[in-house]
């Protein structure tokens, strides 16, 4: 059960974004953050630097890239140093945040994109007992570290409803057996989209494993795909196309829950300017990278594969750190995207 405390600190709005963002802009100190990623690095300033919202693709291709090993490796490090667990808390809002998670149905299928150390799977598996989760990552350590987790809490049935698998959706394509090719196709047909045997949710309408077009070669899709802090460590190049993968396996009316870092996040603002690697890209010293989304940007990412947004938000959190006596302003977005559950003509 969730602390009052923990709700609060999680799911309260406890400050404006645009008050943030005028401050931000504002602040002569944070300019380099706010312009485009070629001008910063010449050194040049520009009159409306807080305008300027949009870098030219010229600007975005000649940011620093990493090959998808170097990423692969960079996590595997990470996840080494960090293998004790406790550097990454089980997310427990979750399922407040993402009730489908709880309401879906008897055996629903999730699709976890990034499991990372698995806490993101360890609360969906305890939220719903039938709930049954493929979870990916492009780290072998990572996958580790979420078996050993779902191990040591020691749930009944929990490792049977668990599927962990290494992939690095930015660069490849899912396996076939979560959707073969012919099941890819299906989801478009008015035959599978129009069965009657659905559930509710969201607004949109997930099809019960009983209308699946599971089979021997595949499992038919999933209901659900989870991208918790997950896209964000994405090159930006490569998240059209991990967008696309997500949605090639979400069965026709299933929901892609997501949740990752925002604009003006205070992690962002820590960032030193020989750390941008792009517009709005940032790389850490151990070689791991984030981005920082604006409502904007995803709405634009989303749209173009063929989503329908339902819920999109930044979610701006408060928290203090006691130890040091700060106050840290905490910025991400919240959003959850339907795939059509009808054929576009």
């Amino acid at each position: 059960m969730i602390k009052k405390e923990e709700a609060e600190n999680y799911y309260s709005k406890d400050f404006d974004w645009d008050q943030l963002k005028q401050e931000i802009e504002s602040d002569s100190s944070l300019l380099y953050h706010l312009l485009p990623f070629r001008d910063c690095e010449n050194g040049s300033e520009m009159d409306n630097c807080a305008n300027a919202a949009v870098v030219d693709e010229k600007d975005r291709l000649e940011s620093s890239t990493s090959s998808p090993v170097e990423d692969s490796q960079a996590w595997n490090k990470f996840h080494t140093r960090h293998s004790s667990g406790k550097f990454f808390k089980e997310r427990r809002y979750l399922l407040k945040e993402f009730p489908e998670l709880a309401s879906c149905g008897d055996y629903c299928k999730v699709l976890e994109v990034g499991c990372g150390n698995g806490s993101t799977v360890l609360p969906i598996l305890r939220g719903n007992e039938t709930i049954i989760v493929y979870a990916c990552d492009c780290s072998n350590e990572a996958l580790n570290r979420a078996k050993d987790m779902i191990n040591a809490a020691n749930l009944v049935s929990a490792m049977h409803r668990f599927h962990p698998f290494l992939c690095d959706f930015s660069t490849s394509r899912f396996p076939m057996w979560l959707a073969c090719g012919s099941c890819r196709k299906s989801f478009f047909l008015k035959e599978y989209i129009n069965c009657s045997d659905a559930i509710s949710v969201s607004g949109g309408d997930i099809c019960k494993p009983s209308c699946s077009m599971e089979n021997s070669c595949c499992i038919g899709g999933v209901d659900l795909v989870t991208l918790i802090f997950t896209l964000s460590a994405l090159p930006l190049e490569r998240m059209p196309i991990a967008i696309q993968e997500c949605f090639s396996v979400i069965k026709p009316g299933g929901i892609l829950l997501f949740r990752d870092y925002g604009l003006y996040d205070m992690t962002m603002l820590r960032f030193a300017p020989e750390q941008r690697v792009g517009y709005r890209e940032y790389m850490r010293s151990d070689g791991t990278r984030s981005y920082f989304f604006s409502l904007e940007s995803l709405r634009d990412l989303f749209s173009s594969v063929g989503f329908i947004e339902l819920e999109l938000d930044y979610c701006c959190v408060r928290s203090v750190n006691r130890r040091k006596g700060k106050i840290m302003r905490r910025v991400w977005v919240h959003g959850k995207f339907q795939k059509p559950s009808q054929v576009q003509t």
